[in-house]
């Protein structure tokens, strides 16, 4: 297209280009810095949004890579599947669709730097161009099959627990040399294309070993980690075009997956190298009624105990975890915070940074029930508030408040921060059953002398609940 300005503006051009690219990348750094707060998030989102359009147009004005026919289909097709997923896919599953992202993320970046390496001559390809190269097919092909392996785990067709063959650490760390070492190999002889598909090949095996072992608690970092991954491979392959908005735009991406991915190790007092190769965490198992002790007993209550209690308290705190998820209950539980409200009792929420399947899963998921911001409390600003609380309403949160993480020092959880919730002067755990939560394990919360059990599905038992508050009015 840019052999139809005049003469003067083709001569600037490049600078132009150069300059809209800058202002994008203002855009994302905005946005970025947008996402952090729930208010912002979603002007963030769509700030960063337009920073990306102004890129893709910016691009296809410069470069004619190929028909405006191919490109048009592509526009028309990707933006039907995105608004479908929009409207289409449920809070619960999106995990899931974080974790389908980071993977086509990942293979387009490998895609891209293959594409790039067969339109030119080998031989005319400089060393750092080939090493980008090279880098952009391991890292890319790495994260889509490991995301894709993520979203096996979180979607439940593949098992949460550890898989892996005997050694698999050591398999996986011999294997990630040998890919390296080929990304070498390629560097120095790139015609020989042997080599190259046998790193691409080898790539895609190491994301699905790397992946495969690590336990289902651990899939929230994993999904930041390989958020970050998918950066990264696209910083690459900017390498590999030349292209300076998508090596910043990926280096920004990759950045922030990694401050991200040592947040959530902080917030389960883990290391990363310890959530790649020594995983915990497996299936929610135990079926209704199960117990982790058949010599322990629990105080069971019900909706209109329930109402009494929270009625009358002066504070009521609101644990969520993925069973308000899939339970579709966060409608309800604003309703029922609604109530309360009305009769005076304050409602805050406590949310744990790994609560649910995703970063941020349980702000997302409030969000779309138009629980105000400010009711939203993380978790070292609301410990302190559970000695001054009545009431506190766990539903479908099970490791989160697990004592055994302050007092069992061989629990897989051992050490990890959770919320203070027994420091209240009464919890009720909303729960199906006493199955173990998401890393396998018995909560001793179950049977504390202050807890009580609602047995139910979460969103019929706060129904009841709401019905419960309101009969007392």
């Amino acid at each position: 297209m840019s052999h139809f300005l005049p003469e003067a503006i083709q001569g600037a051009l490049p600078n132009i280009i150069q300059l809209i690219y800058l202002i994008a990348t203002g855009f994302f750094i905005v946005g970025i810095k947008r996402l952090g707060s729930p208010a912002t998030a979603r002007s963030g989102n769509q700030l960063a949004s337009i920073g990306m359009l102004i890129g893709i147009v910016v691009t296809l004005f410069n470069q004619e890579i190929v028909s405006f026919g191919f490109i048009i289909a592509g526009v028309v097709l990707g933006t039907f599947i995105g608004t479908f997923a929009a409207k289409k896919v449920q809070m619960t599953a999106m995990p899931e669709m974080v974790a389908i992202f980071n993977g086509f993320g990942g293979g387009a970046s490998a895609l891209v730097a293959w594409g790039e390496f067969a339109r030119v001559d080998p031989a005319l390809i400089p060393v750092d161009g080939l090493v980008t190269t090279g880098l952009s097919i391991l890292i890319g092909s790495i994260t889509f099959t490991g995301s894709f392996v993520a979203f096996g785990k979180l979607k439940g067709f593949i098992g949460g627990g550890r898989i892996a063959l005997p050694g698999q650490n050591i398999i996986n760390l011999v294997l990630t040399a040998v890919a390296l070492a080929l990304v070498g190999w390629f560097t120095v002889d790139p015609e020989y294309m042997v080599v190259f598909w046998i790193l691409f090949a080898l790539a895609l095996l190491i994301g699905i070993l790397t992946v495969l072992p690590i336990g289902g608690a651990d899939m929230p970092v994993v999904i930041s980690l390989l958020n970050s991954y998918s950066g990264i491979a696209a910083s690459m392959a900017g390498f590999v075009l030349g292209n300076n908005l998508l090596i910043i735009s990926g280096a920004l991406v990759g950045a922030a997956g990694l401050i991200l991915t040592n947040v959530m190790c902080k917030a389960m007092n883990r290391t990363l190298l310890n959530v790649l190769f020594g995983a915990f965490g497996g299936d929610d198992g135990g079926g209704p009624g199960d117990s982790g002790d058949g010599d322990k007993s629990v105080q069971k209550t019900f909706a209109d105990d329930v109402a009494i209690q929270c009625s009358y308290a002066n504070k009521v705190i609101v644990v969520p975890g993925y069973g308000l998820a899939v339970a579709q209950a966060q409608h309800v539980i604003k309703e029922v915070a609604g109530l309360l409200e009305k009769k005076g009792v304050t409602v805050k929420y406590g949310i744990h940074p790994v609560a649910g399947r995703m970063p941020g899963h349980m702000n997302v998921l409030l969000a779309e029930a138009d629980v105000p911001y400010d009711q939203l409390y993380d978790m070292d600003e609301i410990n302190p508030e559970f000695k001054s609380t009545d009431v506190v309403l766990i539903i479908g949160a099970n490791d989160v408040v697990n004592p055994a993480a302050k007092t069992a020092p061989g629990s897989p959880i051992y050490g990890m921060p959770i919320l203070d919730v027994e420091d209240a002067k009464r919890t009720i755990i909303f729960k199906r059953s006493l199955s173990t939560g998401y890393a396998g394990i018995d909560n001793e919360l179950f049977y504390s002398e202050k807890n009580q059990m609602f047995f139910g599905d979460a969103k019929d038992s706060l129904q009841e609940l709401a019905a419960s508050i309101k009969e007392l009015e």
